[in-house]
């Protein structure tokens, strides 16, 4: 049976726009109504919302990325599943489990068009339908194109894409996979338990120093989620015909903003014929069914976990993304609302 609805609910908006670190004094949780779905529309109680590091660049007003930004005084969005409870005239039923974008509060009034029914048996726990698996998959599968016996380096290895990436460079056959992180912690965990050979650390030392003591014969592909020194360290480890993914910016994007300039030798790369492609997820559509079934059979099998955390309560929220930010967890990071 659907839960009874209640006359008001709780959500996030965005106070104001941070000038230093983002904080969960730059958030508010008010109490509001319910609200009433219309034409072809369904009012949904969300379960569950993910927070992802892209929202710090959202919420100071970045327009670089083909995703609005976050306004202040406006109710916060991202990734969430939930049941709907109310669906008058549409395809869609009270009960159905559904995934959207409309996270940061408890219900939500969705287009009909804009809800993703969910097959609650498709994966072990529906939470995964919240991983970044496909950024992964895209940046392991056809960005560093990682092939048997490769040697792969993977940046930001314990977020919620490069804990996935690892294991899916794995699946491709790489014979040693390195991964970078902030803590001794982390690096242990993804030693023990996400299949990763070896680790390099942030504010250990000389990045490239580090990796090239953990890939003493060179690199072979190369999966980046943050640039700067630690793209630098890998082209200059990259074996001729190596492979590079570009996915993301975290050594900007932590502190504002999506662009992350370097300075390398083109004629360098030429001479060792080294590939560099950025990804993005919106240019890869195709992809979707082959990067599911391969996540799901994985998830069955054993052969791939979803690291996550779980926080309790919409409240947590704001603080669930400063943790994201400051590298407190392993994982995805998610909130139950």
């Amino acid at each position: 049976m659907p839960d009874t609805v209640p006359a008001t609910h709780r959500e996030v908006r965005l106070a104001a726009r941070p000038e230093g670190p983002l904080t969960p004094g730059h958030f508010r949780t008010v109490e509001v109504p319910v609200p009433d779905p219309g034409p072809g529309q369904v009012l949904v109680r969300n379960r569950l919302m993910s927070v992802v590091a892209v929202m710090d660049t959202l919420v100071r007003g970045d327009a670089s990325l083909p995703m609005p930004p976050h306004t202040p005084g406006e109710v916060m969005t991202g990734p969430a599943i939930g049941t709907v409870t109310t669906a008058p005239g549409t395809g869609l039923h009270p009960g159905d489990l559904v995934s959207h974008n409309l996270g940061w509060r408890e219900y939500a009034v969705i287009d009909e068009s804009d809800a993703q029914r969910i097959d609650p048996g498709a994966l072990p726990d529906p939470a995964a339908h919240l991983s970044q698996g496909l950024p992964a998959w895209l940046g392991i599968v056809r960005g560093a194109e990682v092939r048997p016996s490769d040697t792969v380096f993977v940046t930001a290895a314990a977020g919620g894409v490069g804990s996935l990436a690892g294991q899916f460079a794995r699946l491709r056959g790489a014979t040693r996979v390195i991964g970078s992180t902030s803590s001794l912690r982390k690096g242990r965990r993804l030693v023990d338990e996400l299949g990763y050979d070896a680790v390099v650390l942030r504010d250990a030392g000389p990045i490239e120093d580090q990796l090239r003591e953990a890939a003493p014969d060179g690199i072979d592909a190369v999966f980046d989620n943050v640039g700067g020194e630690q793209l630098l360290a890998a082209l200059a480890l990259a074996r001729r015909g190596a492979r590079i993914a570009l996915v993301g910016t975290l050594s900007s994007q932590i502190s504002g903003g999506f662009s992350s300039p370097v300075e390398f030798d083109t004629g360098s790369l030429i001479l060792r014929g080294i590939t560099v492609r950025g990804i993005s997820g919106i240019d890869h559509l195709d992809a979707i069914p082959q990067w599911f079934q391969e996540f799901s059979r994985g998830l069955r099998e054993g052969t791939l976990t979803f690291p996550h955390v779980r926080l309790p309560g919409i409240d947590q929220a704001s603080l669930a993304l400063c943790e994201l930010l400051e590298g407190r967890h392993v994982g995805a990071v998610l909130v139950e609302l």
